[in-house]
């Protein structure tokens, strides 16, 4: 079988797993105290620019969602989110289950639009009984979104100025952001993410890494005893020299980005081979899912020979597949699949 399902179906990149390897009988401290993760997280700082900036690694994207939300959010507080935002559909109402709501916002693209969410907010405060309503606490945007499409450095500004506006913590999902920060058609560099968001995570585990995801505070705003927190919520590992090691690994030598390009090269020949055989898309999407639109009966087909998404019913008899990506694609897979097509 061809696997064009996600960005985590295979393991980790050579030179990751080497590391671990090489690494491996080395006696370390436990929790992320140890040399590797101190160098980690000395990398991530540069990378980012952002000198003062606190770096805590987790164990995955759901569990690294729900405990920065709920560290961040007071006990009356929701984190407001595009109706098709990975907190809103696909984490099993994680975020919910630590006692907090999802304040749902309309969605362009997969994105909120400043103008939407300062109207949300405008009206919360303008309903003389808000103080009866879940108050807006934060705010959660993925980068790349479900969709694979980015937001640019315009609309991430304009976000974060409502989000000063009405002081709330501006949050970025970047499970898959080493494919958003190396797409061709991107203005938006580390450093921006940096200086415009309050918190981000770095994606680990979508982008060659086994596990794991890097936590930036941005602000001198990591919430009090965040280590504390993290345990109490099953997202931090003993043996933290695991995630340590992967990161160090990922910010030597631009690693990180040359698995995010390989990735986009590789997603942008899947497009054009899809454009050429006249199949259509559901939107365009600059970095590694793309989103087709097939016949059912052809899905059915593929179904036999390739591993993929199904996303969502596209009328009667089509619908929305996506084709993911990611560091360990082929030439070998996308010949494969065309020769199927």
């Amino acid at each position: 079988m061809i696997s064009f399902e996600s960005d985590y179906t295979t393991g980790a990149h050579p030179t990751v797993l080497r590391r671990l390897i090489e690494t491996n009988l080395e006696p370390l401290s436990g929790y992320g105290t140890d040399p590797y993760c101190e160098s980690a997280r000395r990398k991530i700082r540069e990378a980012c620019e952002c000198p003062d900036a606190d770096v805590h690694f987790l164990v995955g994207g759901t569990q690294t969602n729900s405990t920065v939300i709920a560290a961040l959010l007071r006990d009356y507080e929701g984190v407001v989110a595009a109706k098709t935002g990975h907190v809103s559909l696909h984490e099993a109402g994680a975020v919910e289950y630590t006692g907090h709501k999802v304040l749902e916002l309309p969605q362009e693209n997969g994105k909120i639009q400043a103008d939407v969410l300062a109207d949300y907010l405008r009206g919360f405060y303008g309903d003389e009984a808000y103080e009866h309503m879940v108050f807006p606490g934060m705010v959660y945007i993925s980068h790349p979104t479900e969709y694979g499409t980015l937001y640019t450095k315009a609309e991430l500004t304009a976000l974060a100025e409502v989000c000063r506006q009405y002081e709330l913590p501006l949050f970025l999902d970047g499970a898959r952001l080493g494919y958003g920060l190396m797409s061709y058609q991107t203005d938006l560099t580390l450093p921006d993410i940096a200086r415009l968001c309050d918190v981000f995570y770095i994606g680990g585990t979508k982008v060659g890494a086994l596990c794991g995801e890097a936590v930036v505070f941005t602000k001198n705003n990591a919430p009090r005893h965040f280590f504390t927190i993290t345990k109490q919520h099953g997202a931090l590992l003993a043996k933290g020299r695991l995630l340590g090691v992967q990161f160090d690994a990922l910010f030597t030598d631009n690693l990180y980005f040359e698995i995010g390009r390989h990735a986009i090269d590789m997603s942008e020949k899947l497009k054009r081979m899809f454009a050429e055989k006249g199949y259509e898309f559901f939107m365009d999407s600059p970095t590694n899912q793309q989103f087709v639109i097939l016949t059912n009966e052809k899905y059915e087909e593929l179904k036999k020979h390739v591993v993929m998404t199904w996303w969502e019913p596209y009328g009667e008899d089509r619908s929305v597949v996506r084709f993911a990506a990611s560091w360990s694609t082929t030439d070998d897979d996308l010949a494969a699949l065309e020769k199927l097509l």
